[in-house]
């Protein structure tokens, strides 16, 4: 399992530094300890990166990354450079999603993380399941918690219906209720031909990014209320395609078929049905599955001609999750550098 997107780059420019005042405030609230009925924070205190001594996401983005790759899938946050942007400094929460409960799939790192930060700074109380990357869990946690909120990291594999369950009645066993599900877990195995997709690989794409999907919703929905929200995390990919990921492309497109057809199952219900679908984000994923040559070209393609940050796809998250978007369900946001899709 792992969290999704594409291939690129741009030219290098340094990011801006943060202040010293915002420094120290970061370095501050995120040594004191949370509290679970504490008020959210509002202002700039999480740390940006994977350690605790990390400085606050800066306001200027990375423009380009460096050519890297990591040997394992899932990839691993804490082995990036530089370190993915979480949340904005300048990001305050406005308790939209005070006194929900959160779950969200391959929420370690990468997009996943982002959102549960988020949540967080928004008020929420957030779990997530993730495989076996647990130095990125614990560092989400330790996210959450300096947002005065209470994480819950759950290891399992989303692609086991068992382990999907299980995942659900310790939510329910922790918090007592479940508002919001995000189906973000994902994987892909990069071929140059449709040949050389062997029948393991296509049943394991398709088990993580549709079949993970399916269960996890299935085991999530008799406990969710009328006013709930299903996010689920789509591609850019499902409407432009990808030569080189035929697979995985295909699992995106079915995302987006499950999210409408969802949407007007549960209409009836009160629950909204939405997805999200991110163009060149760099998350674990790319560096796990790409080259270095291509990760060091990430982003470069699209009209911002850059990577986009896990910062700046997380808040369209909130938005879906939240009854700001009360009268949107069926719909895909599209965060993605420029590119213009249709759908």
């Amino acid at each position: 399992m792992a969290k999704a997107k594409a291939e690129r780059e741009v030219k290098e420019k340094t990011p801006k530094k943060n202040k010293a005042t915002v420094q120290e405030a970061a370095q501050k609230d995120a040594a004191a300890p949370a509290k679970a009925g504490a008020t959210p924070m509002q202002g700039p205190e999480i740390a940006q990166g994977t350690s605790a001594t990390q400085l606050p996401a800066s306001e200027t983005m990375p423009q380009s990354v460096p050519p890297q790759s990591q040997r394992r899938q899932p990839g691993l946050e804490h082995r990036m450079t530089p370190a993915p942007v979480v949340i904005r400094a300048s990001y305050r929460g406005s308790g939209k999603l005070s006194g929900k409960v959160a779950l969200i799939s391959g929420g370690d790192s990468g997009i996943g993380r982002a959102v549960a930060v988020h949540f967080a700074r928004e008020g929420a109380n957030v779990a997530f399941l993730y495989l076996d990357e647990h130095e990125d869990a614990a560092e989400t946690v330790r996210l959450i918690e300096a947002e005065a909120r209470v994480g819950l990291a759950i290891s399992g594999d989303v692609g086991d219906p068992k382990a999907c369950k299980k995942a659900v009645k310790e939510v329910l066993r922790k918090f007592g209720q479940l508002d919001v599900l995000v189906n973000n877990a994902g994987e892909q195995h990069p071929q140059e031909s449709l040949l050389d997709i062997a029948p393991e690989q296509l049943e394991r794409t398709f088990r993580t990014n549709v079949f993970g999907m399916f269960y996890l919703t299935q085991a999530a929905l008799p406990h969710l209320p009328a006013g709930a929200s299903i996010i689920n995390t789509t591609s850019v990919t499902a409407y432009r395609g990808s030569s080189t990921l035929l697979d995985y492309s295909s699992t995106k497109g079915a995302q987006v078929a499950f999210t409408r057809s969802l949407s007007g199952n549960l209409a009836a219900k009160g629950i909204r049905v939405n997805a999200v679908a991110p163009g060149p984000i760099w998350t674990p994923l790319i560096p796990s599955t790409f080259s270095a040559e291509q990760v060091g070209n990430h982003g470069v393609k699209v009209p911002l001609e850059r990577p986009g940050q896990p910062a700046e796809v997380a808040p369209a998250y909130v938005y879906l999750a939240c009854q700001d978007s009360s009268y949107v369900t069926g719909q895909v946001m599209h965060v993605n550098g420029g590119e213009v899709v249709n759908g």
